[in-house]
């Protein structure tokens, strides 16, 4: 497996203007890409095939909801193991369909290829006339995130061990801020999904904005290392925070406050948090 320096490294030798946000924004409309793949992000004796359908369409929708973006279409691309039936096939385009249909998005196309592993790969294309994208801080903005992270992490670890976790586990079932941002947008500058741990994330954040942080708060290793949580990591200026506060009550959205933006090179420590058998 690719550490994650090197998945930057390989981003960074892309010379495209567009690259750099959770999506590519072009005029009005968005795309984005993510790939769920066995081994790598799930092991298939962990979930059932709606389980798995269900989180990578979830994962991808994620970048839409994450830019204040409506997803409209997405193309879906499936590398089928020869053990699976056509019962689990069926279980597998259901979920798919149904978990897309609940956020406006159809599914348009794609490709299926013949495999050793189940692997899906799922472009998305959204609209929005205002998208939130990761660049845009200023000195003195608060840096916060949304939700209750660590349990992704945690529940990796006892399914490792043989454990069972909850149905409901944000390793099964990432929950997705779209009503958050929606509202939120006007006063947000920055935001993005915590897709690879809050401390990598943050550290994205602040090195396209060429800024570093004071702490407000301890972060903990479980909370900041803590990957595929998909919860948002956002930046605004301090005379919104009792406004978003307000927000976060009306949507049901715990906001945590954790860092200030300021003029210095500090960073979180990073690692990658995929696996691999």
């Amino acid at each position: 497996m690719m550490k994650l320096d090197k998945e930057h490294y390989l981003i960074n030798r892309l010379s495209s203007k567009h690259i750099g946000d959770d999506a590519a924004v072009i005029g009005d409309t968005l795309y984005s890409m993510d790939a769920f793949f066995e081994d790598t992000h799930f092991k298939r004796e962990w979930m059932s095939m709606a389980q798995i359908a269900r989180k990578a369409m979830l994962i991808n929708l994620s970048d839409a909801v994450a830019m204040n973006a409506q997803p409209q279409y997405a193309l879906v691309t499936v590398s089928i193991p020869t053990d699976m039936t056509h019962e689990q096939i069926d279980e597998l385009t259901m979920s798919m369909q149904y978990t897309a249909a609940q956020y406006g998005c159809e599914i348009i196309g794609g490709d299926t290829i013949g495999g050793d592993k189940l692997h899906l790969s799922i472009t998305i294309i959204s609209k929005s006339d205002a998208p939130l994208l990761r660049k845009g801080l200023k000195e003195g903005d608060l840096l916060a995130y949304t939700g209750s992270l660590g349990q992704s992490k945690r529940d990796l670890d006892r399914l490792f061990k043989g454990e069972q976790i909850e149905k409901n586990s944000r390793f099964y079932e990432p929950v997705l801020r779209a009503d958050f941002i929606a509202k939120s947008r006007p006063f947000l500058r920055t935001g993005m999904d915590i897709s690879d741990g809050l401390y990598c994330d943050t550290n994205k954040m602040l090195d396209i904005n060429t800024y570093g942080f004071d702490a407000l708060m301890p972060i903990d290793e479980v909370t900041g290392f803590s990957g595929e949580e998909y919860e948002m990591l956002v930046g605004f200026a301090p005379e919104h925070l009792e406004t978003l506060k307000t927000i976060a009550k009306e949507t049901d959205t715990p906001l945590s406050v954790f860092a200030k933006v300021v003029n210095n090179d500090r960073r979180y420590p990073c690692k990658s948090h995929h696996f691999k058998a």
